[in-house]
């Protein structure tokens, strides 16, 4: 090979190298320069204020007051006065049993009670003839006695006759079924026809509109959270309760929790409650599907941070803070309610602290941060919990027992 290419072929070697090199040390430049700057994340203020405490739960609206109507004698139906969904009021005929059986009993008693009547009427004439004629020693004392016996026996049998009589009567006006209470029926009236038995046919369902109850069912935790709060935070009588529709729906008007049973649940582990609600427009019907929230209730400088701040990993909770040396530090906190976008926090943080809530994926402890701090508006963080939608299949049955 020439000479003069033999150095053309060293040159272009050795510019290849020295590129590479500073290709090399770009890279390592660029590296330390993101090093240096720190991990982009964003960060806001831990928040500690007086908070409204809001629990929501899964209900059903049920009849405040509903009967099934049954006859008191059996018989065949043979008026009716009403139709199913008709509103009536409380002592209004709704059907009528075939009373002829019923009648004859009565007469049948009246005369029993009659006869009764005359043969006591007979033996206490007696007694007072005997009752003068022992006093002038006509008749012996024994006499007298056996005779008082006689009348003691027949006044017995004319009560029990009276008694007969009564019972018969009141059959009889029970063959025809009144309205135990206002309000409206259910459709599963029976027909003119149906044999009625005596405590055991349902002729009717009535039940009372207004006002209603709003039936939910809490778990032994959330209970357990309910009562440590009420104590903390003051009369429970206080709770305000209102409900949201399945369509989102919220209705105008407030309730207050007026029931609560006395035991959880065997089956589902939950305690059931009812919210009475004034319903004078009708809106709120029986079997209707409802979400819950329960309100008024505060927790005293609660440390709220966002939910999406913290990281749970092997059934420990915790939160990545800046400290003061600018990096990340991982803090294990005790969760406590929920509370619209924040978890209400009971141990681990003080309101000095900053959490990261944005580029959390590969952030370790201990790296350095690039922090942008942020508020709850930048973020969209609200104290209110969305409940415009919800699914009704979630509802325990225990809820509509």
């Amino acid at each position: 090979m020439p000479k003069n290419k033999k150095t053309r072929a060293l040159l272009i070697g050795v510019s290849l190298a020295v590129s590479a090199s500073f290709v090399v040390v770009g890279c390592g430049n660029q590296q330390k320069q993101a090093q240096s700057q720190g991990a982009q994340v964003k960060a806001m203020q831990v928040i500690q204020q007086d908070t409204p405490l809001t629990s929501e739960f899964a209900g059903q609206i049920v009849g405040k007051d509903e009967v099934k109507v049954q006859s008191k004698v059996s018989g065949n139906v043979v008026e009716k006065y009403v139709k199913g969904g008709q509103w009536v009021e409380a002592g209004q005929p709704l059907y009528r049993i075939d009373d002829r059986q019923y009648r004859s009993a009565v007469w049948q008693a009246q005369a029993n009670y009659a006869q009764a009547q005359a043969t006591l009427g007979n033996a206490q004439n007696d007694l007072g003839r005997y009752e003068q004629l022992v006093q002038s020693n006509a008749i012996s004392r024994q006499t007298y006695d056996n005779q008082l016996s006689t009348v003691n026996a027949y006044q017995a049998a004319a009560d029990a006759a009276h008694a007969l009589l009564i019972k018969a009567q009141q059959d009889l006006a029970d063959t025809t079924i009144y309205a135990p209470m206002s309000g409206q029926l259910a459709v599963d009236d029976v027909a003119v026809g149906t044999f009625a038995t005596a405590g055991s046919t349902g002729l009717v369902t009535i039940g009372s509109a207004n006002p209603v109850y709003a039936q939910f069912n809490v778990s032994e935790t959330d209970y357990i959270d309910y009562m440590n709060t009420a104590m903390q935070g003051g009369n429970q009588d206080n709770i305000v309760v209102n409900i949201t529709l399945s369509d989102g729906t919220e209705y105008p008007l407030n309730g207050k929790i007026v029931e609560q049973d006395r035991a959880l649940s065997s089956n589902t582990g939950t305690l059931t409650f009812k919210a009475l609600f004034d319903n004078p427009n009708g809106m709120l019907m029986p079997g209707m599907f409802a979400r819950v929230r329960l309100s008024g209730q505060s927790i005293p400088n609660a440390i709220l941070v966002p939910q999406r701040a913290v990281q749970q990993l092997l059934g420990k909770s915790f939160v990545m803070v800046v400290n003061g040396d600018g990096k990340s530090e991982a803090r294990n906190v005790t969760l406590g309610e929920k509370v619209g976008s924040y978890y209400v926090i009971k141990e681990g943080l003080t309101a000095a602290d900053v959490v990261v809530v944005e580029g959390l994926s590969n952030l370790q402890e201990g790296m350095p941060l690039n922090v942008t701090m942020v508020t709850a508006d930048d973020m969209g963080f609200s104290m209110i919990t969305d409940m415009t939608k919800f699914d009704s299949n979630a509802i325990s049955g225990d809820s509509a027992k």
